[in-house]
């Protein structure tokens, strides 16, 4: 059974997406309340999948505000994954996301002896049971499965042996994963490209995906959707320039 490990941070006012807000129309604490609806919705898919759900959380010291992060992301699953006891929390070590992702898929693979690990954003938040099922069975018979997104970056790595992890996520992070697993000999395939929200340009193509999906009663995730519908986000053009307004904009 895979573990999968979500990579996330405590759902706090300006200790999350700052970029997001600072070039949207979301401030930082709808920013934050974004994060956390997208952070439970893939901690849910990922409880009613096929592997054991992983939140590994950045220490005290490095999030930018006063908080104890396991207890305030531990608060924001509770009512949301379908069993919250079975959350397993670790926090990461490392100076940079990639030295932590790097430290606990080591850790999990070469200490623990888990078959394969799958490294997850908690901003994926399309992310369905079935995407993540097809990962997890890849990882069977191949070495590595990556999930791109747009602009070079990446939702998902999975492994089932350690790789090197240094910068593993440097732009553009598809290449650099699948470069970093061919270079220890890993057969890698992929997993479907999805939507990210981390910046003002993927909000636009989640706000009108999400809308979409919320018509057409297909592949919502819920708390994420109701996010955008409390605020009333929407696209609008101009000049041939998408963005997002909120409310009577």
């Amino acid at each position: 059974m895979p573990t999968v490990v979500v990579l996330a941070d405590p759902p706090v006012t300006d200790g999350v997406l700052p970029a997001l807000a600072d070039a949207s129309a979301l401030s930082r604490a709808d920013a934050a309340a974004l994060y956390e609806a997208m952070l439970a919705d893939v901690c849910e898919t990922v409880q009613h999948g096929a592997g054991e759900l992983l939140v590994n959380y950045r220490p005290d010291d490095q999030v930018p505000v006063d908080v104890d992060s396991q207890a305030r992301i531990a608060d924001a699953l509770a009512d949301d994954v379908p069993r919250p006891a079975d959350v397993r929390y670790e926090v990461q070590v490392g100076e940079t996301l990639a030295a932590r992702a790097g430290n606990t898929a080591t850790h999990l693979l070469e200490t623990e002896g888990v078959d394969s690990v799958v490294l997850l954003e908690p901003t994926a938040a399309f992310l369905s049971r079935e995407t993540l099922g097809t990962a997890t069975m890849k990882l069977r018979t191949r070495d590595a499965v990556v999930g791109p997104t747009v602009d070079g970056r990446v939702y998902m790595s999975g492994f089932v042996e350690p790789v090197d992890f240094e910068n593993l996520f440097a732009p553009p992070a598809v290449e650099t994963v699948v470069a970093r697993s061919r270079d220890a000999g890993l057969a890698v395939d992929f997993a479907p490209m999805l939507p990210v929200i981390e910046r003002a340009g993927d909000l636009v193509t989640a706000v009108s995906v999400l809308r979409a999906r919320v018509r057409a009663g297909r592949n919502v995730p819920p708390r994420t959707a109701q996010f955008v519908a409390d605020r009333d986000l929407r696209v609008v053009w101009e000049d041939g320039d998408a963005r997002v307004v909120a409310g009577d904009a």
